[in-house]
């Protein structure tokens, strides 16, 4: 079994190490609490992995350490921000609370950001939306990124366009995150990086040969859009729609010179209180009857029900009260960058 760690002590940690590039300490907190949210949930290919990631762009100036968004515009049910590559899970949380401020008197509140240093685990910004009792609804895209092939095309053209959703539900939130692309290139590049296959063929290599080896990605290939060789069409057209919504509506995207943006995002973001369209208790009721159909399901032969959100809350929950429980590859990536910036590592739990 592998060690656990207070999670209070890896945050403090990834603060630490965030806020001696000179970052102030309330937005090295506010990163650090994004990315550990993440590892909670077992989103552990975008949480506490991205640290090194963003203290490189922090450090290069790739992010900025100070300023506000620009605001370009605002409605009060509406607003979209220039964040001019501030760092991604800083500029979204201060969105998110901008939204939740508002949301009891607009009842739904849309916003979107461009240029957006990337925003890493979008399920990592959705427990303090649920714990408001609200419905979100966050994507993202990648304006510098062709990574995801079109239905019946060589060529990539979008990037994995994730999507998350929350809404209350009773014993725990319907809550999941998914991309656009089959598979998320986070999981490509951990394949890669421990050498072994994908579990299908989810790459495309430079010709357009079906592929299960990430090597046809990082040589040129693409990964396919959700539903696959087969039915990757209803993926690309969901992409393209995400792409309208984060891109399209932030003003900033594909029509733009953006080949030095990197993995900056345009981001996509609504927050909906379910008492401005009536009684909480009979969505309430709603959201709960949905959970617990789906849980009384007959399972497939070998099979298990999984309703998004109960796996991803209940590990939260453990990992808070128990320990959080690193996936192998982070706790050496951290305990190299301890060692690098002269911190120590959180010694383990158990």
């Amino acid at each position: 079994m592998s060690n656990r760690y207070r999670a209070q002590d890896l945050k403090q940690f990834a603060a630490d190490l965030f806020a001696s590039t000179g970052l102030a300490r309330e937005r090295a907190d506010v990163m650090a609490e994004t990315f550990l949210q993440a590892d909670l949930m077992g989103f552990t290919t975008h949480g506490l992995h991205r640290v090194a990631s963003n203290l490189k762009w922090l450090e290069s100036g790739a992010s900025r350490l100070q300023g506000e968004p620009n605001v370009l515009s605002d409605r009060g049910n509406c607003f979209n921000w220039d964040a001019d590559f501030l760092p991604g899970p800083w500029v979204v949380n201060q969105a998110i609370d901008q939204a939740l401020e508002r949301i009891g008197e607009q009842g739904v509140v849309t916003a979107t950001i461009r240029r957006s240093q990337h925003i890493a685990c979008l399920a990592a910004y959705l427990p303090k939306i649920v714990e408001r009792n609200c419905v979100g609804i966050l994507t993202c895209s990648t304006p510098a990124e062709e990574t995801v092939s079109p239905q019946g095309c060589k060529t990539p053209l979008f990037s994995a366009n994730p999507i998350a959703f929350c809404a209350p539900a009773g014993d725990y939130p319907l809550l999941f995150d998914i991309s656009m692309s089959v598979t998320a290139g986070g999981y490509v590049a951990r394949a890669e990086r421990e050498g072994k296959k994908l579990p299908e063929q989810y790459l495309k290599d430079r010709d357009g040969n079906l592929s299960d080896d990430p090597a046809a990605f990082t040589n040129g290939g693409s990964i396919l859009p959700v539903g696959g060789a087969d039915h990757g069409y209803k993926g690309a057209a969901l992409s393209a729609m995400l792409e309208v919504l984060s891109m399209g509506l932030g003003g900033y995207g594909r029509a733009d010179s953006v080949a030095g943006d990197d993995e900056a995002n345009s981001v996509f973001l609504q927050i909906i209180d379910p008492k401005a369209f009536g009684s909480e208790q009979k969505f309430l009721r709603q959201t709960a009857a949905l959970t617990h159909l789906w849980e009384s399901c007959e399972p497939e032969d070998g099979g298990s029900v999984r309703v998004p959100g109960k796996r991803a809350w209940n590990l939260r929950s453990d990992q808070l009260e128990n320990g959080v429980s690193l996936y192998p590859t982070i706790t050496a990536d951290l305990q190299a960058l301890a060692q690098n910036y002269g911190k120590a590592f959180p010694h383990p739990v158990s």
